[in-house]
């Protein structure tokens, strides 16, 4: 009886299993049919953009030093003089021949008289020599004088006047070393430098003052040869100052030499007068050049990973794909690509960052369609 009992519990048992195992197959045959025939649930719905042509100016990053237009050395004419007076100091503005400086002029004032008598004396002699040449003349035809004192005469009369001559050339002279005592500004602009010191005596040609002309000045950045052939004059600069503040200025010229130890070019680009700009500051800016096309998207299309910009376009199956791009120039909230779509049209306009490579997406606008037709 129990031999029989044992039999009867394996029978059970193997047809227990054996149904078992069928309705798991049937069951795994219809998940797989399942599959096959329903689609991935979409991930994200996104709004695509197509690359939009814009015509943008270049724009070239240099940096130099802000510099003087052109700078004004005065210093005096006449020499072994002492300053007697100093009228201006350094950050005086000035117009043309206004007076800077003043030189003691008693020795001139001396020296002036002393050649005022001279052309006196010599002027006397002439008249002398004159007079003595007439009656030598009217004694000429009487025979009363010899044809040798008649010369001698002449000879007196041009050497009179020539002396003369001489003697007005040094009065001008003396009025023109008055003249030069007074140290006058040659143009208007503004005093950057004093070396003058009241009571020394100076040497002609030494500087007493240095000027900004006009007190215009200009920012100096250099540009290698590929870049200086982009550039000519009147183009656009926007200078940033050290403490901040841009400044508007305009290309004047472009150096025609490139320079034989560093390859570069000057670029003189002229800012407004003195105000916040200083001479001898450092600048860094940024020039206007040309426009040219410039293939754009939202600046929101642009992922950042790594380092490193990337852009998601849907593939006609719908998923997303990641694509690196170079950017280029910024305007506004759009950015310039400059490689790396090849033609592709359909690039995610925003919400990149929570797409991951081969993601299901609908398309906004698509989904709509569906929508609309559904109805």
């Amino acid at each position: 009886m129990n031999r029989s009992f044992f039999i009867a519990a394996v029978a059970v048992a193997a047809a227990l299993g054996l149904g078992t195992a069928a309705w798991l197959a049937r069951s795994s045959g219809g998940a797989s049919a399942s599959g096959a025939s329903t689609p991935a649930p979409s991930a994200l719905t996104v709004e695509v953009v197509a690359p939009e042509t814009r015509s943008w100016p270049q724009a070239l990053q240099a940096s130099g030093p802000v510099a003087a237009w052109q700078e004004i050395i005065v210093s005096p004419e006449t020499g072994g003089l002492r300053i007697a007076e100093l009228l201006v100091d350094v950050g005086s503005s000035v117009k043309r021949g206004q007076l800077l400086a003043r030189l003691a002029d008693a020795t001139v004032q001396a020296e002036l008289r002393k050649q005022e008598a001279a052309v006196a004396q010599a002027r006397a002699s002439l008249d002398q020599a004159v007079s003595n040449m007439q009656r030598a003349k009217v004694a000429e035809s009487s025979g009363a004088l010899s044809a040798q004192k008649i010369e001698e005469y002449r000879i007196t009369e041009a050497t009179s006047r020539a002396s003369l001559a001489s003697a007005q050339a040094e009065l001008d002279s003396s009025k023109l070393k008055l003249v030069q005592t007074r140290i006058v500004a040659v143009d208007d602009g503004i005093v950057s430098s004093k070396t003058a010191v009241l009571g020394n005596v100076v040497s002609a040609g030494a500087e007493l003052f240095r000027m900004v002309r006009q007190g215009k000045v200009e920012w100096r950045p250099e540009l290698d040869a590929r870049q200086v052939a982009t550039v000519h004059a009147g183009q656009t600069a926007r200078v940033t100052l050290p403490g901040g503040e841009q400044v508007e200025g305009k290309v004047r010229l472009v150096g025609p030499t490139l320079s034989t130890t560093t390859g570069r070019a000057v670029l003189y680009v002229s800012l407004p007068a003195i105000g916040s700009t200083r001479i001898g500051m450092f600048a860094s800016g940024t020039l206007e050049l040309d426009a040219r096309p410039a293939s754009t998207l939202p600046q929101s299309a642009i992922v950042m990973r790594d380092g490193r910009s990337y852009v998601y376009v849907v593939g006609s199956d719908g998923k997303a794909g990641s694509r690196p791009v170079t950017t280029g120039r910024r305007q506004g909230d759009r950015v310039e690509v400059l490689s790396g779509l090849d033609g592709q049209g359909r690039v995610v306009a925003s919400g990149g960052a929570f797409l991951s490579e081969g993601t299901q997406v609908t398309v906004a606008g698509a989904a709509k369609a569906q929508a609309g037709s559904a109805q």
